[in-house]
């Protein structure tokens, strides 16, 4: 199956909620319908789920179709190309308007700070960060390395670069269509993609804010996480974090 599929009416149209909800997936079999489930106990603003899949094998898409055929919110896209960056990229295009979340099939999102994020894009903020890092957020389980890499790139940016969220590197975010319209993706590895969009949200003057969450690891699957591949991709956003404050760029 190419392209998106849903039984709800075409995105775009009238009677399609503002707010998206993409979620990329890589054979998320023993966590899909809890994942699903979650979102329904815990997000009352109308939202159209978007499941983002590489390949027709995944052992996802069963349980992504048969949700389908009961609730016509939920579409399918077919990743154009494989991997992690690509599958960000084709599910934060997809939305026409509004409001974009992004959130991981694996359980480790709060889905219940979902409503407060879609509350303060009503208010004007073009990204709103769910943070492990501010004030009533907590992170728990994850590798030491990755954690205390994440902790001190949020902190530093936040009190030296002056952005404007403690949690930058978290994929657990809200974005605007206005800041997806407005900027040119240049990721290349994966998921610092939300710490590029956090910087180039800060660099065009747009407002950012954040929502305490609390992070907890994956219990099920696979993680599609690679510190060691993809932390010179993450270094590179640092840098141009630094070099938006002092107007280096």
């Amino acid at each position: 199956m190419d392209g998106a599929s849903s039984g709800a009416v075409a995105s775009g149209t009238a009677g399609v909620p503002d707010l998206h909800v993409v979620v990329p997936v890589y054979n998320e079999a023993e966590s899909f319908q809890a994942f699903y489930d979650s979102l329904k106990r815990h997000v009352r603003t109308p939202h159209v789920l978007v499941v983002v899949y590489d390949f027709e094998e995944d052992t996802t898409l069963p349980i992504a179709r048969a949700i389908m055929e009961r609730d016509p919110s939920v579409v399918l896209l077919r990743n154009p190309q494989r991997g992690v960056l690509n599958a960000l990229r084709a599910g934060l295009a997809y939305p026409p308007r509004g409001a974009v979340v992004v959130s991981m099939a694996d359980l480790s999102d709060d889905h219940r700070c979902i409503d407060a994020m879609y509350a303060m894009y009503r208010q004007g903020y073009d990204l709103v960060a769910a943070s492990r890092y501010s004030r009533g957020g907590e992170q728990r389980g994850g590798p030491w390395l990755k954690k205390t890499l994440s902790r001190t790139a949020g902190v530093s940016l936040h009190y030296l670069a002056g952005i404007p969220t403690r949690d930058p590197t978290n994929n657990f975010k809200l974005y605007s269509r206005r800041l997806l319209d407005e900027v040119t993706l240049e990721s290349t590895a994966g998921f610092e993609v939300a710490l590029e969009l956090t910087v180039k949200a800060r660099r065009l003057n747009m407002r950012v804010g954040e929502v305490p969450t609390i992070w907890t690891d994956r219990t099920a699957g696979e993680s599609r996480f690679r510190l060691t591949k993809w932390l010179p991709a993450y270094l590179r956003w640092y840098v141009e974090a630094f070099r938006t404050r002092f107007g280096m760029r």
